[in-house]
């Protein structure tokens, strides 16, 4: 629970902070807020990917498509695939649960294999067809 506080009070006191910017535009872009959210999201995708490509090995389809592919074929499918998975991340998760997986690596190893899960076997059908 107190967890759960403190990440509910540092995301808001990054909004706030995001709030008071001056100058022409609020895009956070250049900022210590969008650059944090930068490396916080690629972390995310980077995590999503390795979670992906290890989720693809253990499906029985992947196994009996992958018999008829090269080794090259089999790593284009998996990187298409994974790059679809971790384009659908971002809009699958709140910033709220963002925050608690950069606190929480039990929480961020869940909602990394709760995100996988959902996306995998729709952009998965999308490739092999």
């Amino acid at each position: 629970m107190k967890k759960l506080l403190a990440s509910t009070v540092m995301l808001a006191t990054f909004a706030l902070a995001g709030c008071t910017t001056t100058g022409a535009t609020n895009s956070g872009t250049g900022t210590a807020i969008g650059t944090a959210n930068e490396i916080g999201m690629n972390v995310f995708r980077a995590a999503i990917d390795n979670q992906c490509r290890s989720q693809i090995e253990k499906q029985t389809a992947w196994r009996v498509a992958s018999v008829a592919m090269t080794e090259a074929q089999q790593e284009s499918v998996k990187t298409n695939v994974c790059g679809c998975v971790s384009e659908q991340a971002p809009q699958q998760v709140t910033i709220v649960e963002l925050g608690n997986a950069a606190i929480d690596s039990q929480y961020r190893t869940q909602l990394v294999a709760q995100v996988v899960a959902k996306s995998l076997q729709s952009c998965y059908a999308s490739f092999v067809q």
